[in-house]
């Protein structure tokens, strides 16, 4: 592709949405790599204002227009036609168009449509012909397949997905959801993507970068000073080792001198009148060899001061490297906490779902409980009312027959008298029973029964 424009609209034709810093990363690795990341999210932002076939929503993520201009219609149809990138030349001789301004017009409104880009070798092609999935890695293609499905996949569906763009593993793919914490589980299998979530882990990851990239500068400061304070150190190892020549030069003219003067001394006898001068001399040459040999002892205890100083720079690096490990591997056991507690969040919620399912139906079974009952207690209270109705009658039924009797013929009045007895006697008995239905274990005893008959009855 030719330009940044041509790059924005292969990206956003693939991923149908993204914000400024999701894009920034794609567009880095094709071009502007002299750059840093910020400074490619700038251009990109200001490219995509600055031409009309980028157009934002109200998520601030940025889409391709694909309506274009009505004056390309042809060009499109064109390309439709043959199938293969065709130059500006090659259309105005199709269409007899020979004016080189109508040629930069037309150049300048194919830029600023997005069904179309330019090639490296000045042809124009369409943005919708095939997609170099090679180009992007398997974490951005399982990215654009959970966003082409929010409600969210199993790990074989976004593989049979995926598996459409290019060959690619479902293990591989397994292994990308379990690593990245913006592929959420979501359900018993089912894989979401929160783009969120996926922000917040950049951020972090370049803040993390951006702190070993720190304590990289910092430890090759350290290293470099280190190495500045070996060299000197060897520099003195250096004049070390030629003091020690030195020193070993004295000493052989020490032997030299310790010869000579037993030469001297053997001259002596015939020579006395020298003598004085040769103790002078033999004495100075003892004071050089004494002041040789301090200096000697001087720089010997240097060079072992130095020694120690190097040997307590090396444990101090190792304890910073030591630091620098534990670091990282406090900072991993930080991200598989923050997964744990995530999982138990989930769980957590799902409990309280299954609590409110179980206490809605308890007070559903209850309230039936509660109508079922007041049924009963009316269908009682029904019972008893038809009893007392029933009692009700038959009294009124035995009053009437006592009447008829009263105001029978002469002829029954012997029956009558008989039956005033009789009355009398079932009036006393009567009597007797009433007292007797004031206890009230009779009269539960009585209910008892009546309630048993009336059960029969309905059997029947």
């Amino acid at each position: 592709m030719h330009s940044l424009t041509d790059v924005l609209k292969k990206t956003l034709f693939f991923f149908d949405a993204m914000t400024v810093e999701e894009i920034s990363p794609y567009v880095h690795r094709y071009m502007l790599r002299d750059y840093d990341l910020e400074q490619v999210t700038e251009k990109v932002s200001l490219c995509l204002q600055q031409h009309p076939c980028f157009f934002s929503d109200e998520q601030a993520r940025w889409l391709l227009n694909l309506e274009g201009n009505r004056e390309n219609d042809q060009f499109y149809n064109m390309l439709l036609s043959k199938q293969q990138p065709i130059s500006l030349k090659e259309m105005q001789k199709v269409s007899g168009k020979k004016k080189k301004k109508k040629a930069v017009a037309e150049e300048a409104s194919l830029i600023s449509d997005g069904r179309f880009i330019q090639l490296n070798n000045g042809h124009w092609g369409l943005t919708e012909w095939e997609v170099e999935n090679s180009n992007y890695s398997l974490k951005q293609l399982m990215i654009k397949g959970l966003k082409m499905h929010p409600t969210g996949l199993s790990s074989h569906q976004l593989y049979e997905v995926v598996k459409c763009w290019g060959t690619v593993n479902e293990n591989d793919v397994k292994q990308i959801l379990l690593k990245f914490p913006y592929f959420e589980r979501i359900g018993d299998g089912v894989w979401c993507y929160d783009p969120q979530s996926h922000l917040a882990y950049e951020n972090i990851l370049k803040r993390f970068l951006s702190a070993m990239e720190r304590q990289r500068k910092r430890w090759h400061r350290d290293r470099q000073r280190w190495q500045n304070q070996v060299s000197a150190m060897q520099r003195q190892l250096q004049e070390v080792s030629i003091a020690h020549r030195e020193a070993a030069a004295a000493l052989a003219a020490r032997v030299e001198d310790v010869g000579y003067n037993d030469q001297l001394l053997t001259q002596l006898a015939e020579k006395d009148l020298l003598l004085s001068l040769r103790k002078k001399e033999i004495y100075r040459y003892k004071e050089h060899l004494d002041k040789t040999e301090a200096k000697a002892e001087s720089i010997l205890h240097q060079c072992r001061l130095w020694v120690g100083r190097a040997r307590e720079q090396e444990e101090e690096t190792a304890r910073l490297q030591n630091n620098l490990s534990k670091t990282q591997a406090n900072l991993e056991s930080m991200f598989s906490k923050l997964q744990q507690y995530k999982e138990k969040d989930r769980e957590n919620k799902a409990k309280i779902v299954e609590l409110k399912d179980a206490h809605a139906t308890r007070v559903a079974e209850l309230q039936t409980e509660i109508v079922e009952l007041k049924q009963k207690l009316e269908r009682v209270k029904e019972l008893n009312g038809n009893g007392e109705k029933k009692l009700r009658e038959e009294v009124n039924l035995l009053g009437n027959d006592l009447k008829g009797a009263l105001e029978g013929n002469e002829d029954l009045r012997k029956s009558l008298r008989m039956a005033h007895q009789e009355l009398n006697r079932a009036k006393d008995e009567y009597k007797r029973l009433e007292i007797r239905m004031r206890n009230p274990f009779v009269r539960l005893l009585i209910k008892i029964i009546s309630i048993f008959d009336r059960r029969a009855s309905q059997t029947l």
